[in-house]
């Protein structure tokens, strides 16, 4: 990958949030996560790239999240959601500029307007990182797929809640056939060239 084109290049960031970041088992640490994630955004922002934002979510009475029968199902806290679960880190620094999507599955594109935003800004390729690589940003990356995207996920700038190895599988086995993995320093050159 020599170059991504910043006019039809967006980053897309999963649930980089206050409720999901503590989940995340490795092989990055948060603090990885968080540093090439910050470093992506504040790039993107700099050369006028769409920043997305997602988040997940749910009501307070949870009538929104999903509900069928699953062996591991979500667990609800008694009492609802902590206020700062939403709370983005504030690594991200989140601009004015950025689009700020709520999902309430794992993929960012379903249920949500992230496809008309990015559509209507001319894009066609995502830059994709957050928390957690074989669940949200393996779900999006593959919808990204089947809508049309190219796809270039920031291999350093996620984390798996379920730890190394599902961590490994997604990128070795999954995203190969439906994006190109990068580091994060391959993507920022990409970007400068």
């Amino acid at each position: 990958m020599d170059k991504l084109d910043p006019h039809h290049t967006a980053l897309v960031l999963i649930d980089l949030q206050k409720g999901i970041m503590p989940l995340a088992q490795g092989p990055h640490s948060v603090e990885t996560v968080l540093q090439n994630a910050g470093a992506l955004a504040q790039r993107s922002r700099a050369l006028g790239m769409p920043v997305v934002l997602v988040r997940v979510g749910w009501s307070a009475n949870y009538a929104d999240a999903p509900r069928q029968p699953v062996d591991q199902p979500l667990n609800v806290p008694p009492g609802g959601l902590p206020e700062s679960w939403f709370e983005l880190a504030a690594a991200l620094a989140p601009a004015p500029s950025d689009i700020m999507i709520l999902k309430r599955q794992w993929n960012a594109f379903y249920g949500t307007e992230l496809d008309l935003q990015l559509r209507r800004r001319g894009i066609d390729t995502i830059i994709l990182g957050g928390i957690s690589t074989n669940l949200g940003v393996e779900s999006t990356a593959r919808a990204a797929w089947e809508t049309g995207y190219a796809t270039v996920l920031a291999e350093d700038a996620c984390s798996a809640v379920h730890g190394a190895a599902a961590h490994r599988f997604a990128i070795e086995t999954i995203m190969p056939r439906i994006s190109r993995v990068r580091s994060t320093a391959t993507i920022l050159a990409a970007l400068a060239a």
